[in-house]
């Protein structure tokens, strides 16, 4: 292996990969290593065994206690009374297929690699993303948290309505209070027991586990009730008698004889049930009118499985809060009806509709996370949640179908509708048809509540403690802290306060629908998480359970979404909302997580199809927008030299389209490949303290000029490719040595211009503004040549950010002597108009005048600067070719470079000597007959003569040559046009738009000839003399606004 000893410091061998992986144990970080902690505390921690829970102790059973709960026992039979059996069938169906297609999905994930603990949150954060995961993870937890707060509000139905009903706190006098009664000590019962819970909980959850069995036992033993009691119905229906006054129930709980007179030795005497609706027991006592007109009937409550009454209960019954329930039977009606809520009639204690039924309902069918909640406890994983969750699902499924159309099939219509079984003297409705009594639903019941309640307070503080330590939620940190052992004490007192907020609504059928919507989001993500990997294919996507479709899990989400609308929009419009919110927090203030998610291949495949759409054609100029290059010097730091650069970008951009913002560092990839990614980080962080968003590129390259022709080349990836190249004016160009700094600059501007792309320069960078906003003032615009109209767009994409809002756009544009310049204006105006820009319009005349003597002046000094430059690095590579070749004139090269030095400085001299005598000249011919008595008359150490003497002693005479036609050259005429041209556009610009925050001027083209690269700076430099903020606009050959719309 001698061949990669350098990699195995980074890449391991095979060999030790393999048994790292083999030595792996996936140990539940959960309830059971809490435990261990605490009875191993204080003493040497124990080695843990590897799980071994197979599928029907691990997932089987656990989902099964799960699913069966308290809707089930305390409103199953309502549900069947009023929607009838078919739409029962509908509701149940809805809801178990909608757990179903979501269990196939959860499987797929599930299987698709070691799903550590964390259940439903690992799958959605991983596979969604953190975003998602937060949002989803958090609204799981409230609705496991709502769901304790509804298995507590069962537990104390069942106790204050069924088991002890004397001990409620508060009593009605009216039967128009009884309602609110029952709310209040509702209240009061649930706070006592979701305190006591919560301190079984905190001791330790232990006890909660070693009572798992009792409750799953109890949740067996009532389903068979049930079934015993459906079977004994056949041979020996039991007997509970419900009493009809006409065709209206009566609460059973006053009189114990439905009878309103009975024979008592020969005499006819009044019974309890006539006291109820008569002002007294005599026969002749003024007694209510329906009460009058109607007698009295009793029939059975449980007519048995082959009773027929099938039929009658097939079809549903809703109604309004108050409404009678009411048999399908002939009466008289009376005419007074209002004392009727007054009276011992059974009474639709809510309005009752299909939508409001799902709603309450679906919180029976969850559940199906639990076993892959204990996936860290599986022998096999992989193998046992699906099989276990699905057969789970089956099993209940089979049971709820078979219990709607049993208890339609046994029990009397009006008895179902009764929700409390006030007709059968308080018993539990369900319970009257269990064998061999009803206490044995009543107390099984009760105690699965209970469990299942302890269950919650124990999931979901563990819940938002996983949440917590992903550190995906800022604020939830403090959340993921506890005990010693690692008990989540925090997470379970903030548990407790949202489940109080459940029990405070007191209503078991108002708290049901809020945790179904947050259940139905929960398995409307993991639905769409398994379309997704589905459809992206990504080479992770491996599941062992094959038996999944994207189609099944992409109708599972529609069943999901359509369950929310269905059951309540506006609970499922506020539940949409706060995982919007989260996940929005999230995405701005979360931690930065890289979990591989689907969202991400979700987004890098949107990226790909447009890309490819974007490549098929160029944009329109209605969508052509800036989308810039912005290049960028770094300093020997690698810090970046103009930040504001950025800041302009931002504010030019306003997060909009493309922005790559790229460097060049010299040398070769493999000696500084550290500095890149370092130039890089340092880049991004420039980015976003300057809040700018686009991409970084860092390229390293033999020298600048070449990278930078690199990035204009490549930057960017197919249609996503940048249109504008953005730099700042190289400021020091005059007082560098090395020409190349401005050679490159010059050829970034001609290979800009050879790619058709447009080119910003941006002078006096660092003073532009950062963060602040400025005041009111003007961005003016020099509009010499058109180019496109980038000139006009940029000032308008500036007023889009505050900074630069309230400034104004002016535009100038130059007359010459043959124009209207009135025409102009007006033409000017109306193109405006028609482009929608608010500006003001201004036509500035520059007539052709004659060329001054500071003019040629300033023209020749350029050129005899040039003259001497090209002499300078000329000299400079003889002498370098000399010391190649002739070491031995070393001493002789160091005078040359005195000499060369001592020229420098008299030319210099000279050049200002010249300057100083002729700003003072008034003509042209006077320029030329004063050029050569110049060194004559300014006395320096170094004249003419003297530097020719001494140029002679150690130069070829053709040097001679160069130098004398150095100081006897004359401006060239074309020279001397631009720079005429260039002061005298200078001193306009000026004059009108010295006091702008912003002026932008048309960019010259640059020379086409390497000759005159020297004074095509100079005449930008010119151009821009005086003026503090100048943005050079070169367009890039197309239009990019239009008028049209």
């Amino acid at each position: 292996m001698a061949l990669f000893e350098e990699e195995m410091d980074s890449n391991p061998m095979v060999s030790s990969l393999l048994s790292k992986l083999a030595n792996y144990t996936n140990l539940m970080q959960g309830v059971r290593e809490h435990e261990e902690a605490d009875e191993d505390e204080g003493a040497k921690k124990q080695t843990v065994k590897s799980p071994q829970m197979g599928t029907f102790i691990g997932v089987y059973l656990p989902c099964l206690q799960n699913i069966l709960g308290v809707i089930l026992f305390l409103r199953m039979t309502w549900i069947v009374g009023t929607a009838g059996i078919l739409e029962s069938f509908i509701i149940v169906s809805m809801c178990c297929s909608c757990t179903m297609l979501t269990a196939i999905s959860m499987s797929a994930i599930a299987t698709n690699g070691v799903v550590p603990a964390g259940g439903s949150y690992y799958m959605i954060s991983r596979s969604l993303g953190p975003e998602f995961g937060g949002a989803v993870g958090l609204c799981f937890y409230l609705g496991t948290t709502f769901a304790g707060a509804m298995y507590i509000l069962g537990t104390i139905e069942i106790l204050l309505t069924y088991m002890v009903p004397s001990a409620a706190i508060f009593k009605a006098e009216e039967k128009a209070q009884e309602a609110d009664a029952l709310l209040n000590n509702m209240r009061v019962y649930g706070t006592c027991c979701l305190t006591l819970m919560s301190l079984v909980v905190f001791v330790g959850v232990k006890y909660v586990n070693k009572l798992a069995l009792v409750f799953l036992a109890c949740v067996v033993l009532s389903i068979l009730a049930i079934y015993a009691g459906v079977i004994k119905t056949i041979f020996e229906p039991p007997v509970f008698p419900v009493c009809l006054l006409g065709n209206r129930t009566l609460q059973n709980h006053g009189f114990d004889k439905c009878m309103k007179t009975e024979i008592i030795d020969n005499v006819t005497v009044t019974t309890k049930l006539w006291s109820l609706f008569c002002k007294g027991p005599e026969l002749n006592a003024s007694c209510n009118e329906y009460f009058s007109l109607n007698n009295v009937t009793e029939i059975q409550g449980i007519p048995g499985l082959t009773s027929g009454v099938i039929s009658e209960n097939m079809w549903g019954s809703y109604g309004p809060a108050g409404m009678l329930v009411e048999k399908a039977v002939p009466s008289v009606p009376a005419s007074d009806a209002s004392q009727d809520k007054h009276l011992p009639y059974v009474l639709n204690d809510i309005t009752a509709f299909f939508t409001l039924l799902v709603g309450i309902y679906f919180p029976s069918v969850t559940g199906i996370m639990a076993g892959s909640n204990r996936s860290g406890d599986l022998r096999d994983a992989q193998r046992s949640i699906p099989i276990g969750t699905i057969l789970a699902i089956a099993t209940t499924t089979i049971i709820y179908l078979s219990c709607v159309v049993l208890f339609g099939a046994c029990i009397e219509g009006v008895l179902l509708r009764d929700k409390f079984g006030d007709s059968v003297k308080g018993n539990l409705v369900i319970g009257t048809l269990s064998w061999p009594s009803p206490w044995v639903i009543v107390i099984g019941s009760f105690f699965s509540c209970c469990g299942a309640g302890l269950q919650s307070l124990t999931g979901a503080p563990r819940l938002l403690q996983a949440i917590a330590r992903d550190g995906i939620v800022p604020f939830l940190e403090v959340f993921g802290h506890g005990k010693a052992n690692g008990e989540p004490t925090w997470a379970l007192l903030l548990t407790a306060v949202i489940c109080e907020s459940g029990i405070l609504i007191a209503s078991l059928d108002a708290v049901a629908p809020i945790l179904s919507m947050f259940f139905l989001m929960c398995y409307l993500f993991v639905n769409l998480a398994c379309a997704l990997q589905t459809l992206l294919r990504t080479p992770n996507w491996r599941p062992r359970f094959k038996y999944y479709h994207w189609a099944l899990s992409f109708l599972g989400m529609s069943l999901c979404l359509a369950l929310m609308f269905i059951s309540s929009w506006y609970y499922a419009l506020v539940a949409m909302l706060i995982a919007g919110c989260i996940y929005k927090y999230i995405e701005y203030r979360g931690a930065e997580k890289e979990w591989g998610d689907g969202i991400r291949g979700l987004s890098l495949n949107a990226a790909r199809y447009a890309l490819i759409r974007l490549e098929e054609a160029p944009p329109h100029t209605k969508n052509w927008r800036p989308q810039l290059l912005v290049l960028l010097n770094l300093d020997s730091e690698l810090s970046v030299k103009h930040p504001r650069l950025l800041s302009f970008t931002t504010q030019l951009k306003a997060g909009k389209g493309l922005t790559i913002v790229g460097s060049v560092l010299e040398g070769t990839f493999l000696s500084r490949d550290a500095d890149a990614k370092r130039a890089e980080q340092s880049i991004k962080s420039a980015m976003a303290a300057e809040k700018t968003k686009g991409f970084c590129h860092v390229v390293v390259s033999s020298n600048l000029r070449d990278g930078f022709s690199h990035l204009i080349q490549s930057a960017g990836l197919g249609g996503m490719k940048h249109n504008s190249v953005l730099m700042a004016w190289p400021a020091n160009w005059r007082q560098s040595n090395d020409p190349q700094s401005w050679r490159n600059f010059i050829e970034t501007v001609q290979e800009t211009t050879a790619a058709h792309q447009a080119l910003l320069v941006a002078k006096n960078v660092d003073s532009f503004p950062h963060q602040e906003r400025l005041g009111e003032g003007t961005i003016d615009v020099w509009w010499i040549v058109h180019d496109g109209g980038l000139l006009m767009l940029l000032p308008f994409l500036l007023q889009q950010h505050k900074v630069w809002r309230k400034c104004k756009m002016r535009i100038f544009t130059v007359a010459q002597l043959d124009d209207n310049s009135i025409q102009m204006k007006k033409d000017l105006q109306m193109f405006l108009y028609h482009l929608r820009l608010n500006a003001e319009v201004e036509v500035v005349e520059m007539h052709d005048s004659d060329i001054s003597a500071f003019t040629y002046e300033k023209t020749l000094v350029m050129e005899q600067r040039s003259q001497m430059l090209k002499q300078m690095q000329l000299s400079r590579t003889e002498r370098e070719r000399e010391v190649m070749l002739h070491d031995t004139r070393s001493v002789y090269n160091s005078i040359v470079l005195k000499e060369y030095a001592v020229t420098v400085f008299a030319f210099s001299v000279f050049i200002n000597a010249q300057l100083i005598y002729d700003r003072n000249t008034a003509s042209h011919a006077a320029l030329n007959d004063k050029t050569d008595a110049t060194p004559e008359r300014v006395h320096m150490t170094w004249t003419k003569d003297k530097f020719c003497t001494e140029r002679n002693r150690n130069r070829e005479p053709s040097a001679n040559m160069a130098v004398r036609d150095l100081f006897s050259m004359k401006p060239n005429q074309s020279n001397v046009r631009c720079m005429h041209t260039a002061i005298k556009l200078n001193e306009v610009v000026v004059n009108k738009s010295q006091g702008a925050h912003l002026v932008l001027l048309n960019m010259p083209g640059p020379p086409k000839n390497r000759g005159g690269d020297e004074n095509y700076m100079e005449f930008l430099e010119v151009l821009m003399e005086g003026l503090n903020r100048v943005l050079l606009v070169r367009g890039g050959g197309r239009e990019v606004i239009t008028i049209y719309s």
